[in-house]
C-alpha cells in the first residue's frame, strides 16, 4: 500500500512473485521456466484515530495507520501474531514442497542415470560380441586371401619362364609393377576395416532398440512399469539367439530322447510335462489325431502312447501299483538276524482274569482303569522277567464284539496265552480264542486261573479242551498248562518259565539295523496330540524323524512313547510304542512301513485312497436296476433305527459298528449312520438334527459348541463306557420299533341248531355254547365243514328274549351276524378275544 497525504489507497505490493522452475525430460534434457507466484492479498484493518498509532500495530504498517473503532491494542496484537504465523507455516509449507520436488527431481535423475547405464551396458555387451563375431569373420577371410594369394604365388614362376622371350624394357616395368599387384590385395582389407569402423559407429549412434521411446512416466522411474518383467532366462535366450545370427545363423538344437513312464491313465498336462514338451504341442498333436482334449483331461495309455512315439521318446508302462514297490525290501541275510523279544497274546473269555494275570505280571493295576473291570482297547506291555528276559505282552479284550481285534491281536503274535477259569471252564469266547490262535498258527500256552477259589475244577477245563483238539501235556499232549491264580501269584513263575521255554523253541529273529515295519494295534484321535497308532515294531528299528506310511495314511516320526508313558528316540523289533505324527487316524490292523522321502509316503498313501475309494464306487455300482428297485423296496418294508456312534479309539469304534449291525431281524435295524474317533463336534449334531437319530459316545464326550448345538436342535446325546450297556440300550430303542404282536385267544364255540327269520334283524341262529363262553364283544368266525367262510362280529346275542353280554357253556342262544345273513343249521361258531403283545429283540 502506498501513503499519499495522510490517504490510505487499497493497491498490489509485490502482488506477484517471479521465480525460475528446472523441468527436467527423458534423455538428460532440461530446462528452466520463469513462473510467478501470486501472493494471498492480506487486509490490516486501520487504526482507529482515537487510539492512535502505538505499539508494534503502528510500527508495522509503516507509521501513522488508523485501526478500526472499538478494537483494543491487545486484540490488535493477537490479530497480528495470527497473521505472523500464518505467513510463517505458508513460508514453511512452501520450503517443504520445494524439499520435496527437488527430492523427487534428483530420484527420478538417479533412477534414469541406472536405467541409462544398464542400457548402456547391454549395448556394450552386445557390441563386444558382434565386434569378437566380426573378429572371427575377418581371421577366417584372411586365411582365405592367405591361401589363395598362396596358390597364386604357386603359380607365377610358371608365367615368369613363358615370358621369358620378351624384350629387356619390360624388365624395369614388371619390377615397379611387384608394389602395384600388392595394392589390390591391401585394398579389399582397408575396405574391410572402413566398413568395420562405420558398423561400430552406427551401432553406437543408433538406440538399437533397446531404448524407450517416449516421455519417463513417473511410474515407470519408480519400477513400476505395469507390464511383464522379463526373466533372466529369457534374457539370455535373447543374448544366445544374437550371437548364433552374428556367427552366421541359429543351430538347431539336438532333439533330447526322453524314457517316459506311463501309468494306466494320465492328464495331458502330466504327460508334457514327462516328456518335456509344451502343454500347447501335446493338445495339437492330440487335436490332429481326433482327439479334444484340455490339459486338464485324463487320457489312457494306448493314446498316450501314440502321442510318446509322434514326440520321438520311448514308452515305459508302469502300473499305479508300482508306488508301492519302494516298500517292497529284500529278505534278510541270516547273518543280519539278531534275537528278539517274544510277543505274547493274552486271550480267554471276558471276566476269566486275563488282565488280572498280566496285572499280577507287571506288579501294575490295569484293570481298575478299564470301564465295568473288562478291558475294550488292545494293550501293548513289556515286561522283564526275573531272570532278565524281556516279553512283549499284547492284552486284548474278551468279549464277543472285539472278535476282529482278538483277530488282529492273534496275526502279529508269537505266543498266545489261553486264559481259562478254573471255576467257569471252556466259554463260548475261550473257543473263539483257540479258533484264532490255530488259524495264526501260532503255539498255544493254557493258564488255568482262579485256582484259589473253593469250586476251581482244573481237571475239567482240561478234559473241556480235548472237545477242541487241545491235549494239554497233564493229558499226555505237547500244550503246554499252568495252573495260575492272579489274586494270590501262584504258578506266575511258572506261566514266565513255560513263555521263555517256548520262545527259545521258536528261535525269533530280526534284523534292527534295517528300515522298520510294525502293525498297528490300536488307533485314536487324542485332542493335543493328534492322531496317535500304538504300534508293534516287528522288523528294524523305528527312529524319531523317520518317515512312514500306514494304510491310507503317512506322516513323521514327531514322538516316541514307550508302555511307561517315558519319549524313547527309537524302539527295536517287538517293542510296542505310540506313535506320534500322523496327518490322520488310520485302521487297527493296517502295516507300518518306513520310506525314504515324503513324497513316496504321500504317493503311497494317495494310492492306496484311491484304490479303497474305487472298490467303494464299484461296489455302490455293481447293482442291477431290479436290485435296485428290490432293496427300495424291502427297505420300505424295514423299520430303521439310524445311530451316529464316536468312540476314544479305532477299535472301539469297529467293534460297536458290527455289534449294532447284528442287532435287529426281518422288521427292524439298527444303521450307523457315521461312525468315527474324537469327541462329539458340532457336525455330528448337525447330521444327527438332520438324520432325526441320537448320538452315542463310547469313552468320549461332546465339546461345548456341540453341547449347546443339542440344546437347541433338540438331539439327544447318550454316553457309555461299558459295551453292554450300549448294545442293550439300543436293542431295546429298535424293540420299540417292532409293531405289537396280536394274539389270538380262543373262548368259545357253539353250533348252530335252528336258523330264523327276525323283522328289523334279518337271519338269527338258535345256537347251543359246546364250549367255553360267548362274549358279545369278542369276534367270531363261521365254519362250515371245518373251512372258515365269515369273519366278523356279532350283532346281537340274546338269552331267550333279552340281550346278554356273554353265555356261558351249555347254555342256549341267539346270535345274528353283521352284515352277514348266509348261516346255515350244523354249521360251528368259533369266538375268540384279540390281545397286542410288545415283541422285544
Amino acid at each position: 500500500m502506498s501513503d499519499n497525504d495522510g490517504k490510505k489507497t487499497l493497491g498490489l505490493r509485490g502482488g506477484s512473485h517471479s521465480g525460475n522452475v528446472k523441468q527436467s525430460f527423458s534423455h538428460g534434457r532440461t530446462k528452466n521456466v520463469v513462473v510467478e507466484t501470486k501472493r494471498k492479498r492480506v487486509v490490516v484493518p486501520k487504526t482507529g484515530a482515537a487510539g492512535g498509532a502505538k505499539g508494534s500495530g503502528g510500527g508495522s504498517h509503516g507509521g501513522s495507520g488508523k485501526r478500526p473503532a472499538g478494537i483494543s491494542d491487545s486484540e490488535m496484537e493477537r490479530r497480528l501474531r495470527a497473521l505472523q504465523a500464518a505467513k510463517a507455516r505458508e513460508a514453511e509449507e512452501t520450503a517443504q514442497r520445494e524439499a520435496e520436488e527437488k527430492a523427487r527431481a534428483e530420484e527420478r535423475e538417479r533412477l534414469r542415470a541406472e536405467k541409462e547405464q544398464k542400457e548402456r551396458e547391454q549395448r556394450e555387451a552386445e557390441e563386444r560380441a558382434k565386434a569378437k563375431a566380426e573378429e572371427e569373420a575377418r581371421k577366417a577371410r584372411e586365411a582365405a586371401e592367405a591361401a589363395e594369394a598362396a596358390k597364386k604365388a604357386e603359380a607365377a614362376p610358371k608365367k615368369a619362364a613363358a615370358a621369358a622371350g620378351n624384350d629387356a624394357a619390360a624388365g624395369p616395368a614388371r619390377a615397379g609393377g611387384a608394389p602395384a599387384s600388392a595394392k589390390p590385395a591391401a585394398q579389399p582389407q582397408r575396405k574391410a576395416e572402413r566398413e568395420r569402423e562405420e558398423r561400430g559407429r552406427s551401432a553406437r549412434g543408433r538406440d538399437d532398440g533397446a531404448r524407450r521411446s517416449g516421455k519417463l512416466t513417473l511410474n515407470q522411474a519408480l519400477g513400476g512399469e505395469g507390464g511383464r518383467q522379463k526373466s533372466m532366462a529369457a534374457m539370455k535366450r535373447k543374448q544366445e539367439r544374437a550371437r548364433q545370427k552374428a556367427m552366421g545363423g541359429s543351430q538347431q538344437r539336438e532333439k533330447v530322447v526322453r524314457d517316459v513312464q506311463l501309468p494306466e491313465a494320465i492328464t495331458v498336462a502330466e504327460l508334457a510335462n514327462r516328456m518335456a514338451e509344451r502343454v500347447a504341442d501335446v493338445v495339437k498333436s492330440l487335436m490332429q489325431s481326433g482327439i479334444m482334449a484340455t490339459q486338464n483331461q485324463t487320457i489312457d495309455a494306448d493314446t498316450a502312447e501314440l502321442i510318446i512315439e509322434e514326440f520321438g521318446h520311448r514308452v515305459t508302462r508302469v502300473s499305479d501299483a508300482d508306488v508301492e514297490d519302494v516298500i517292497k525290501v529284500a529278505e534278510d541275510a541270516p547273518e543280519d538276524l539278531q534275537g528278539r523279544p517274544p510277543v505274547i497274546t493274552i486271550m480267554g473269555h471276558v471276566d476269566h482274569g486275563k488282565t488280572s494275570l498280566l496285572d499280577a505280571i507287571r506288579n501294575a493295576n490295569v484293570t481298575s482303569g478299564e470301564a465295568g473291570g473288562i478291558t475294550q482297547h488292545i494293550g501293548a506291555y513289556q515286561v522283564t522277567t526275573d531272570s532278565g528276559a524281556v516279553l512283549s505282552f499284547l492284552d486284548t479284550p474278551g468279549h464277543a464284539a472285539f472278535t476282529s481285534m482278538r483277530s488282529r491281536g492273534a496275526q502279529v503274535t508269537d505266543i498266545v496265552v489261553l486264559v481259562v477259569a478254573a471255576d467257569d471252564a471252556v466259554m463260548p469266547q475261550t473257543v473263539e480264542a483257540i479258533s484264532h490262535a490255530k488259524a495264526a498258527g501260532v503255539p498255544m500256552i493254557v493258564a488255568i486261573n482262579k485256582c484259589d477259589k473253593p469250586d476251581a475244577n482244573p481237571t475239567k477245563v482240561r478234559t473241556d479242551l480235548l472237545q477242541h483238539e487241545i491235549v494239554v501235556e497233564e493229558m499226555s499232549g505237547d500244550v503246554q498248562d499252568v495252573e495260575v491264580s492272579a489274586k494270590t501269584g501262584k504258578g506266575l513263575d511258572e506261566l514266565l518259565e513255560a513263555i521263555a521255554l517256548q520262545a527259545e523253541i521258536l528261535e525269533l529273529k530280526a534284523n534292527p539295523n534295517r528300515a522298520a515295519l510294525g502293525a498297528v494295534i490300536e488307533a485314536q484321535l487324542d485332542v493335543g496330540r493328534g492322531p496317535v497308532a500304538t504300534v508293534l515294531v516287528q522288523n528294524g528299528t523305528l527312529r524319531q524323524g523317520d518317515i512312514f506310511v500306514v494304510g491310507e495314511q503317512y506322516g513323521k516320526v514327531r514322538a516316541l512313547i514307550n508302555d511307561k508313558g517315558e519319549r524313547v528316540q527309537e524302539a527295536g523289533p517287538s517293542v510296542p510304542v505310540e506313535v506320534l505324527g500322523l496327518n490322520g487316524t488310520p485302521e487297527a490292523g493296517d502295516v507300518l512301513n518306513v520310506t525314504e522321502t515324503e513324497a513316496q509316503a504321500r504317493e503311497i498313501a494317495e494310492y492306496r485312497a484311491q484304490v479303497s475309494k474305487d472298490k467303494r464306487a464299484a461296489a455302490g455300482a455293481a447293482t442291477t436296476l431290479e436290485q435296485l428297485m428290490q432293496k427300495a423296496k424291502d427297505d420300505e418294508s424295514v423299520s430303521e433305527l439310524p445311530v451316529i456312534v464316536k468312540a476314544d479309539v479305532q477299535g472301539s469304534t469297529e467293534a460297536i459298528v458290527q455289534a449294532l449291525e447284528k442287532v435287529g431281524n426281518d422288521e427292524v435295524r439298527v444303521r450307523v449312520i457315521h461312525s468315527g474317533v474324537g469327541a462329539i463336534t458340532e457336525t455330528d449334531i448337525g447330521l444327527a438334527e438332520a438324520s432325526g437319530c441320537p448320538v452315542i459316545g463310547f469313552n468320549v464326550r461332546a465339546n461345548a459348541p456341540a453341547r449347546n448345538a443339542a440344546n437347541q436342535k433338540g438331539v439327544e446325546i447318550r454316553y457309555y463306557s461299558v459295551i453292554y450297556d450300549l448294545v442293550d440300550d439300543v436293542k431295546a430303542a429298535a424293540s420299540g420299533l417292532l409293531s405289537n404282536e396280536i394274539r389270538e385267544n380262543f373262548i368259545g364255540y357253539a353250533n348252530i341248531k335252528e336258523v330264523f327269520k327276525v323283522s328289523n334283524v334279518g337271519k338269527v341262529a338258535g345256537c347251543l355254547v359246546t364250549e367255553g363262553v360267548a362274549r358279545r364283544s369278542a369276534g367270531v368266525r363261521l365254519l362250515r365243514d371245518n373251512v372258515v367262510i365269515h369273519e366278523g362280529t356279532l350283532k346281537t346275542l340274546k338269552r331267550f328274549k333279552d340281550e346278554v353280554a356273554e353265555v356261558q357253556s351249555g347254555q342256549e342262544c341267539g346270535m345274528a351276524f353283521e352284515n352277514y345273513d348266509d348261516i346255515r343249521p350244523n354249521d360251528v361258531i368259533e369266538i375268540f378275544e384279540r390281545e397286542e403283545v410288545e415283541r422285544s429283540l
